[in-house]
């Protein structure tokens, strides 16, 4: 399990005085892969641990919540993928007005000298911090240099020519793109909610699905999807819909999961999927056996997928 800390009062001292970077890593993405791996370096040459410090929510939703994105990942699936990448801490520093008052000068003594001790830091070209971001990456070069901290400044990724950003994944996967935007990611696109009782047509066709419900992240276009749900820690190949059900005349999208090898009752239970590819739109069907008929391929295919990625 990822060290997850949600207040800096709460870090214990062995990841004070650590090599640090901030900012939101929201889905983390190869460009983030990037600053991490630069972290570990850097904290690796002077023995300490590295250490990320991230916010929940996102300021935005503080400053401006109607301009604020849909997020693209959980703070413990954050944190969990930061993991993976070898971070030793996670800080989810709970946003609050009284921390996005604070001015470049003071967020930098207080959070990053004051609280972290920061033996280093490493950030993005990007990088804005304190009151109205009233900080840049040049600003805080000053500010280090100053307290004779080193500082790396990591230069952006680009994958088919264009920069690797959270906001080019949440392009993609608003399109359906879901493939294209795991080759941008460290992970597939996950989402998470709670099974959710729907109309129960999904048994009478043969393909019981489970509704998911309180999804708090973006979900990808409307569509037929291949994946992998999980439940308690385990997963199962999954063929999903997104979107209305236009064979039986419904217009309310729903979010279905089919789990091809799941036997059991999961209603009211905790799922997360993870989005491989997309096979087809969402279609009108004649009758329910066309239906049934193009739900088997699906199935097939949805197999044929998941155990390409599972090789």
């Amino acid at each position: 399990m990822p060290a997850l800390y949600r207040h800096l009062d709460d870090l214990p001292e062995r990841f004070r005085g650590g090599v640090v970077s901030i900012g939101n890593f929201d889905g983390v993405h190869r460009g983030h892969a990037s600053i991490a791996g630069r972290l570990l370096d850097m904290a690796g040459h002077q023995n300490v641990r590295a250490v990320v410090l991230t916010f929940d929510p996102h300021p935005v939703r503080l400053l401006r919540p109607l301009q604020a994105p849909t997020p693209l990942s959980w703070t413990e699936r954050k944190a969990c993928l930061l993991h993976e990448l070898g971070v030793d801490a996670i800080v989810a520093y709970p946003t609050d007005l009284s921390l996005l008052a604070l001015t470049a000068g003071e967020f930098f003594d207080r959070i990053i000298l004051g609280q972290l001790r920061a033996r280093g830091l490493v950030e993005g070209q990007n990088f804005f911090f304190g009151h109205d971001r009233g900080g840049n990456i040049e600003v805080l070069g000053q500010f280090c240099q100053h307290s004779g901290i080193p500082l790396e400044v990591v230069d952006p990724v680009q994958m088919g020519g264009q920069v690797v950003s959270s906001s080019r994944v949440r392009t993609l996967i608003s399109a359906g793109q879901v493939a294209e935007a795991s080759q941008l990611l460290t992970r597939p696109y996950r989402i998470r909610g709670k099974v959710v009782h729907g109309q129960g047509r999904g048994n009478k066709l043969g393909y019981p699905t489970a509704n998911v419900g309180e999804i708090d992240t973006l979900l990808p276009g409307e569509g037929i999807y291949a994946g992998l749900a999980w439940i308690d820690g385990r997963s199962y190949a999954t063929a999903m819909s997104l979107g209305s059900n236009p064979t039986f005349d419904e217009s309310e999208p729903k979010v279905e999961a089919f789990l091809l090898d799941y036997h059991g009752d999961l209603y009211g239970r905790p799922i997360e999927v993870d989005f491989l590819a997309r096979l087809r739109d969402v279609q009108r069907f004649d009758s329910a056996s066309q239906l049934t008929d193009q739900m088997s391929l699906d199935v097939g295919e949805t197999e044929r997928i998941v155990g390409v990625h599972r090789e």
